[in-house]
């Protein structure tokens, strides 16, 4: 992740080596090399000079470099200014400003990070100088330790034109590996990045670890996901984040896009199959710490093909995957500890994120804040919402900030919609009969009780009910279900969108004005499968003895606080499932004659005896009554309860 205090990268390589050694033959032609190759190289022409400190002019160098090559050759340590060198290269890279690459020339790893050898004598040698415990030798020590103990190139007798042309290629790798722009305003990102960095244990390089980022759309999860890739990538040989997989249907694309870039080649790698696509990415990562983030992943196939075992890598590597579905990292061994759940953003940062988009830095605050808190809980700490109502408003009056929020009471922003509703489209038709339930009735509901109402209606709500949580558009919070207010909202329009001015054709209804609009007259064919109003206080309704007959598909219909205006009874249709209409008033609602299919009955307050085929249950301090089979409801005068 990008930081304003991080200093600016001026040269590609930072050259550090010991002058009498190398500079004359193998440093000049890997300068040479590096330089046809068109790496931008800071090589240090003062190293002769006399003087007590090294230069602040070569320090900032260091800093301004992307990669430090630190060339170990016999003299190295026998150089206060090359010791010197090394200690500031690696602090930087501890800071993580640096990439380091060492190269053992004609010397070994052991010599350079245990003190043996060449180097064992130069540094008694700077112990006599500087004093054994000196602050300034341990710093030394520790570095040279450090250092020695990375991967880089041993040469020995070996052809220095073969090394040369092989530590060129490993710079223009790195070089390629640039960071991903995160966001313009990416409030609330860095403790996010803390957090998931935790679970992925970049200490140990014993194992493959995969890590999960999950969440509903919209929540942040491709943002924290290249903010992790830009902290972290360069503590990897071989990276890759392959983004937006979803969208890409084609698996051997993906496939080969994956090997392109983690393998960083120039022309693309022809793969003939998905299954000789896995071979080819076991074969060519199975040896290689590499860094693979799969972003927005929605199908196990996806999953199986581009990232099926952690053997597929070598050790060490690390394997983000992000999804709305938590199912798809269960079914692929990520256990739930390794699982990282991206939640909205808090008060605070909801309101700063929308604040950064909405007002500029030179436009001057004259919009009252309490329609800021309104546009803020209409977003509810989504950061998609924040950003795009952000964008949206900025610039805009205080009578268009007005008309803007009345507009969003009543129509959803597009932009945020068709992103939430993704989700919705993944799902099969048992969980979005559920979802579409769930977003017009039953949000903030007793979770047993609307299990019962769903079961009833020929909906598999248990499995249904987990699905949807797995795909993070409900949650269920001390046994009442949740769903986050712009979720519903979609929800809600999914249904107004199956006919915008034929409410019959709808098939839910939940608002008085529309349900009155259909009760009180005659209609043609009727698509509404359930009602449900509940009223605030008791209101009088005027429907029509024929209004529910006509609605053959109706399963649900719960009204409270509901009583009818019409003197006289009310005719039920056959295929209705569920009823709660307590105080519905002195006539009971008869049934057509076919066969009964309630499960489910609530008519306290009226004047009614229980069949009985129905159980008591108490549920809110009132008795309601439930069936656990099938009944023909023909007691006590032929179709009615009475």
């Amino acid at each position: 992740m990008a930081s304003s205090s991080k200093p600016k990268k001026i040269y590609d390589v930072f050259l550090s080596f010991r002058g009498t050694d190398v500079r004359n033959n193998f440093l000049s032609h890997l300068n040479k090399a590096l330089d046809h190759n068109g790496i931008y190289t800071f090589i240090d022409s003062e190293e002769l000079n006399k003087g007590d400190q090294i230069s602040p002019a070569l320090m900032e160098a260091i800093k301004e470099s992307r990669i430090a090559i630190i060339i170990f050759s016999k003299d190295y340590a026998s150089s206060w200014w090359c010791l010197e060198e090394l200690a500031k290269i690696m602090e930087c890279k501890e800071q993580k400003y640096l990439t380091v690459l060492p190269i053992f020339y004609k010397v070994d790893p052991k010599e350079v990070r245990g003190g043996k050898e060449s180097y064992g004598r130069a540094l008694a040698q700077q112990e006599s100088k500087f004093g054994k415990d000196s602050k300034k030798v341990k710093r030394w020590k520790k570095a040279l330790f450090d250092a020695g103990s990375l991967s880089g190139w041993h040469l020995n007798d070996g052809v220095e034109s073969e090394l040369i042309q092989s530590i060129v290629k490993e710079i223009s790798i790195h070089l390629d590996q640039k960071p991903l722009h995160v966001a313009k305003h990416p409030i609330g990102i860095a403790s996010r990045v803390v957090k998931l960095k935790s679970m992925l244990s970049l200490e140990s390089n014993d194992d493959v670890l995969m890590v999960g980022v999950w969440g509903q759309g919209g929540i942040g999860k491709t943002t924290i996901a290249k903010a992790i890739y830009n902290e972290i990538f360069k503590q990897f040989r071989n990276s890759c984040f392959l983004a937006d997989v979803r969208d890409c249907k084609d698996l051997v694309t993906l496939q080969e896009k994956l090997l392109v870039e983690m393998l960083s080649l120039k022309e693309r790698l022809v793969v003939s199959s998905v299954d000789k696509g896995i071979n080819l990415l076991r074969e060519k990562l199975c040896h290689k710490k590499v860094l693979l983030i799969l972003d927005n992943v929605d199908d196990h196939c996806q999953l199986n093909a581009l990232a099926g075992e952690c053997k597929w890598f070598g050790s060490g590597s690390r394997i983000i995957v992000t999804t709305r579905d938590k199912h798809l990292l269960t079914y692929h061994r990520i256990d739930s500890d390794h699982v990282y759940e991206v939640e909205a953003l808090d008060e605070s940062g909801a309101r700063d994120l929308l604040i950064k988009h909405a007002f500029p830095t030179h436009t001057k605050l004259e919009i009252k804040m309490d329609l800021v808190d309104k546009v803020l809980n209409h977003a509810k700490g989504l950061p998609l919402a924040l950003e795009v109502l952000g964008a949206s408003l900025c610039g805009r009056t205080k009578d268009e900030w007005e008309s803007t929020i009345h507009k969003l009471s009543m129509i959803p922003n597009k932009t945020i919609n068709d992103v939430l509703k993704i989700s919705y489209d993944n799902l099969e038709e048992n969980e979005r009969e559920i979802f579409l339930d769930i977003a017009c009735f039953f949000k903030g509901k007793d979770i047993e009780y609307t299990k019962k109402v769903l079961n009833s209606c020929d909906r598999e709500a248990t499995i249904g009910l987990q699905i949807l949580i797995e795909r993070s558009l409900i949650k269920i919070e001390s046994r009442i279900l949740q769903m986050h207010d712009l979720i519903q909202v979609m929800g809600r329009d999914i249904v107004k969108q199956e006919s915008r001015n034929c409410l019959e054709k709808r098939s839910r209804l939940w608002l008085f004005e529309d349900i009155l609009d259909v009760m009180s007259h005659d209609m043609g064919d009727c698509s509404v499968k359930a009602i449900v109003l509940e009223q605030p206080k008791l209101t009088k309704m005027h429907i029509s003895p024929n209004a529910f007959t006509k609605m053959e598909r109706l399963r649900l219909l719960i009204l409270r606080n509901v009583q009818s205006s019409f003197q006289g009874p009310i005719c039920l249709p056959a295929e209705l499932r569920w009823l709660e209409w307590p105080g519905c008033g002195p006539y009971i609602p008869e049934f057509s004659s076919s066969t009964k299919k309630l499960k489910g009955l609530d008519m306290s307050e009226s004047s009614i005896i229980v069949p009985k085929q129905f159980k008591v249950s108490i549920h809110h301090d009132r008795p309601f009554y439930y069936l656990l089979h099938l009944p023909e409801i023909d007691d006590v005068n032929a179709n009615r309860f009475t």
